[in-house]
Formats: structure tokens, C-alpha cells, sequence
């Protein structure tokens, strides 16, 4: 069975994990984000294959989350830049490392969320966007938008027993 494209799919979720739901996306995405930039650092940190390295970089560059700048005319060599919408995935990797720390981590917290300037730990929240208040994961929850389709809004309307 082929696997379909979740590129046009309505849901962000979907249409997020077609960019970078595989993997090895995710941790390219962790190593550039923490100042990897060359297809040998990642090579290193990663121990993945150079054809999937190759293929996982175009699609990221693709997908518009890292730039592809040359910084030696020969050979040709390539860094690989967080662009804008790269940087905003970071709020995604601290999320993981979050949620992985308090579920899949018996033996204790190998990475931490800390504030760079402070050193405390921290954890991930949602802010009110008007007033700026830190509004508590359990009391959030998502409603369909304005462009959502019928079939979304009846999905979302759905409330579990």
C-alpha cells in the first residue's frame, strides 16, 4: 500500500507531520537548531546513512525549514540554516523533550528545559495571545476554525463519553 500525501490535508497536525514526521527530520531539525550545520556534523551526530541524509536535507530545505547556503565554491559545499519557519519548530523539539522527560525517562533527565539566562528548569505553556497569561494545558483544548470544512467541525464537535 502506497502511502498518500497529507500535504493538502486540513488538519495542521497532518500537513506538519508531511514535512517533518519522519524521524530522522526531527532530529536534523534538533541538531540544526542546536548549531549543526554542515552535512558532516550531522552525519556525525546523527550515524545515518548519506543517501538518507541527503534525501532528509532536500526535504527540509523543500519544506522551507532550513536554507541551503554554499560556503566553499570547490568542491561545492552546502551548510544547512534554519530559516524563520525552522526556528519556529523549536517550540515543537522543547514539547518533546517535555513530554519525553516525563514519560520515557525512569532513569532521570539526560536533557533539560532550562531558562538560558536564569538556569532554572522550565516547562512548556500555553499563553493567552490578548492578555498574556499562562493558561494550564488541561484547561486548553482546540475548536474548528473559520475556514474548517463540515466535515472538521463535525469531527471537532464530536465530545467523547
Amino acid at each position: 500500500m502506497q502511502r498518500r500525501s497529507l500535504e493538502q490535508a486540513e488538519c495542521p497536525i497532518a500537513r506538519s507531520l508531511e514535512r517533518v514526521g519522519e524521524w530522522w527530520s526531527i532530529l536534523i531539525m534538533r541538531d540544526a537548531l542546536h548549531g549543526l550545520r554542515r552535512f558532516d556534523e550531522f552525519s556525525r551526530s546523527l550515524e545515518i546513512a548519506p543517501n538518507m541524509l541527503t534525501r532528509r536535507l532536500n526535504s527540509l530545505v523543500e519544506a522551507g525549514l532550513l536554507e541551503r547556503r554554499a560556503y566553499c565554491q570547490r568542491p561545492v559545499r552546502h551548510e544547512y540554516v534554519p530559516t524563520a519557519k525552522g526556528e519556529d519548530f523549536r517550540v515543537v523539539l522543547m514539547a518533546f523533550v517535555a513530554w519525553g522527560n516525563r514519560h520515557f525517562a525512569p532513569e532521570g533527565q539526560s536533557v533539560q528545559l532550562i531558562d538560558s539566562q536564569s538556569g532554572r528548569p522550565v516547562e512548556p505553556a500555553m499563553v493567552e495571545r490578548v492578555e498574556g497569561r499562562v493558561v494550564p494545558l488541561e484547561a486548553c483544548t482546540i475548536k474548528a476554525g473559520p475556514v474548517a470544512s463540515a466535515s472538521m467541525r463535525q469531527r471537532l464537535a464530536h465530545k467523547p463519553d
